[in-house]
């Protein structure tokens, strides 16, 4: 049996509940990570100075009398409540979510034996090792090395539950011989896009930590060139000092454009590899997939350009964080299908073109 597809051993009963548990999972931790963009767009993420509490409370001072021993407390960081709600509302669902992975460990240890028990596992470390981060960005004053690898592990935390829900559905696809041979062939430039776009969400991080999303105001050259000076050994000098306040960035202009340059040229290696794999994947038959992954890179894209173009609008910057996830998932998917899938004959079940996970979350 492969060892990425449902245990058939497994009670369907338990396997409904643990796979409801996994998409209610994926649906929270799509929230974590929407609430976590609009934090950081927003100045947000000093907003409560201390952590786990918000200047002492359980959610944040908005009383007069609260405000004001809130300010004698942190003379350093006064109340402002418009960035306080944004970092508590953030916590509370990422707690929520830790609660949640909880208990899915908890039902993996009735099949100790096998790979979904690790799975949960590892999860739960990983949401751990995220409150911690979540911890590191407020004592570390919004280093740009914690808030990136924050970023990376909220992206892994819902590419992991959604990689559960999966297996957990698996049935066993069936696809005509001739597609299957197609698609098998497609595996690597599928895994390579994964890596790219992982990758370009770790330039996106970079380039918001670092506040360098404006660093070039035009589009598509940059400071009216095609190749501004920049200075890359500054921008991706990941040895920066720990203890200055980060807020607004530290970097100068050159280090910023490097920065904001190199996040372009990995939205053309993105763009490249995903149209290619779209257009392979459409002469292999899966057009649904073909239409769909172009699609939400288009999206993402025009995204990317609408934030140049328009200064970096919060609910366009926002939603440009929400695409990175979208495709991030997209191409899981097709890359676990692809996997998972057999070879058969004629052309019955066709899984493989169902719709794309904006129609499934």
């Amino acid at each position: 049996m492969n060892n990425l597809e449902r245990d058939p051993t497994e009670s369907n009963a338990h396997t409904d509940w643990r796979l409801r548990l996994a998409l209610l999972g994926s649906l929270l931790a799509v929230v974590v990570v929407v609430l976590g963009a609009f934090t950081r767009l927003s100045d947000a993420g000093l907003g409560c100075p201390d952590w786990p509490g918000c200047y002492g409370h359980l959610t944040w001072p908005d009383e007069a009398h609260e405000i004001a021993s809130a300010n004698a407390a942190f003379p350093h960081a006064p109340v402002a409540p418009g960035k306080a709600w944004p970092e508590m509302v953030h916590r509370y669902f990422a707690g929520s979510l830790l609660l949640l992975v909880g208990g899915l460990t908890i039902m993996a240890w009735r099949r100790r034996g096998h790979r979904a028990f690790k799975q949960t596992h590892f999860l739960l470390a990983l949401i751990l090792l995220q409150a911690a981060f979540g911890m590191w960005t407020v004592t570390l004053k919004l280093w740009p090395q914690v808030v990136t690898a924050h970023l990376l592990g909220g992206m892994a935390t819902l590419a992991m539950l959604w990689l559960i829900v999966e297996r957990l559905r698996n049935r066993g696809r069936i696809i005509p011989a001739h597609e299957f041979r197609a698609l098998q062939k497609l595996r690597p430039l599928a895994f390579a896009a994964v890596a790219a776009v992982a990758l370009q969400i770790a330039l996106g991080g970079w380039t918001s930590a670092n506040y360098a999303a404006l660093a070039c105001a035009d589009f598509p050259t940059c400071h009216s060139q095609w190749w501004p000076q920049a200075d890359f050994s500054q921008g991706f000098n990941v040895a920066q000092h720990i203890g200055p306040n980060y807020l607004g960035g530290a970097l100068e202009n050159g280090a910023r454009t490097a920065i904001h340059l190199t996040h372009r040229l990995g939205a053309l290696v993105v763009s490249l590899l995903v149209l290619t794999l779209a257009a392979l994947a459409w002469r292999a038959g899966s057009r649904r997939w073909a239409i769909g992954l172009a699609g939400v890179l288009g999206l993402q894209v025009c995204l990317g350009i609408a934030n140049v173009m328009f200064f970096l609008p919060l609910p366009i910057a926002v939603a440009h964080n929400a695409g990175a996830a979208l495709l991030l998932l997209g191409l899981l998917t097709f890359c676990y299908r692809i996997q998972t899938a057999q070879a058969g004959a004629g052309s019955a079940g066709r899984v493989i073109e169902e719709p794309l996970l904006a129609g499934e979350l």
